[in-house]
């Protein structure tokens, strides 16, 4: 998964109106709507038409109508949330880790694709068959592509795995670039124009299903624990009722088109504690995550 800093706050956020979700059930209910905002990651209308599904179920099951609403950006998503403008947002992993250094905020669900068919994904580092490269340790001397330097797959994570098991990636590759993104990595290590690169799995399987690599020319080299996916937060401080009807809410959301995710199959519960993984890779990395906000 690739972010910028702006990316690092959401790839596509979703929040609920803390101006209707601060209020009783009839008071929200005399409101009369709900409003949901979606910062863009693809056209805002493609999008607000790829979300409706989505928020009509959540209405259902909050009993008011949903309005979705593209919001310009999200750089303020974190600030918003801590300052109690906001009562639920959609982060990504290293965002929400971010958030909770300033902002009293927990995850509470996470979504899992059709695509996907899972709530979490693998970052991975593969060599084309011909290099001769089996281990982390035949990487020594050899061309490496990164895919950006805040990307969580295409970087954060191989870069942590390697330097776990001794591998100086500032010294012992012969020579790094990055390509920018995940295609072009594999791409790349499909033509042997780079002997080995870092790829997240899911897009690897993309990219062989598009026909831009074959996996029987690849070798898998490393491959990272489990990267939980991007969590629907809240904040910890919202009403316990309230947090079990919104929870209950999106738990209820199965089998419709999400955004530009393509069809989801559902969302399922999760905790703070889920994301410790980020946390252990940012400290690996010597990262100053309330630094990175």
């Amino acid at each position: 998964m690739k972010f910028t800093r702006r990316s690092l706050l959401a790839s596509t956020s979703l929040v609920l109106a803390p101006s209707l979700l601060g209020l009783g059930a009839s008071a929200r209910a005399a409101a009369g709507t709900l409003t949901v905002g979606l910062i863009p990651s693809e056209d805002s209308r493609a999008m607000i038409a790829n979300s409706q599904a989505m928020m009509d179920m959540l209405s259902k099951s909050l009993g008011m109508p949903v309005k979705p609403f593209v919001a310009a950006d999200y750089n303020g998503v974190i600030e918003a949330l801590r300052s109690k403008r906001l009562d639920v947002a959609y982060l990504g992993p290293f965002s929400y880790v971010m958030g909770t250094t300033v902002a009293p905020i927990e995850a509470f669900a996470v979504a899992e694709t059709k695509k996907a068919g899972r709530a979490f994904y693998h970052a991975l580092i593969v060599a084309h068959k011909d290099s001769g490269i089996k281990t982390v340790a035949d990487l020594k001397g050899k061309t490496f592509a990164f895919v950006d330097p805040t990307s969580t797959s295409g970087h954060l994570f191989p870069k942590a795995g390697l330097m776990k098991e001794g591998f100086n990636t500032d010294k012992d590759f012969g020579r790094v670039v990055f390509s920018g993104s995940h295609d072009s990595n594999a791409v790349a290590v499909q033509n042997k124009k780079i002997e080995a690169v870092a790829i997240a799995d899911r897009i690897l399987d993309s990219a062989i299903a598009k026909g831009l690599a074959k996996r029987e020319d690849l070798v898998v080299v490393w491959k990272s624990d489990p990267i939980p996916e991007s969590p629907t937060v809240w904040r910890k401080d919202l009403d316990p009722a309230l947090k079990k009807r919104v929870q209950a809410a999106f738990l209820d959301v199965k089998d419709i088109p999400w955004s530009d995710q393509g069809m989801l199959n559902g969302f399922h519960p999760t905790n703070d504690k889920a994301y410790d993984v980020i946390r252990e890779t940012a400290k690996i990395l010597n990262l100053d995550l309330r630094a990175m906000k």
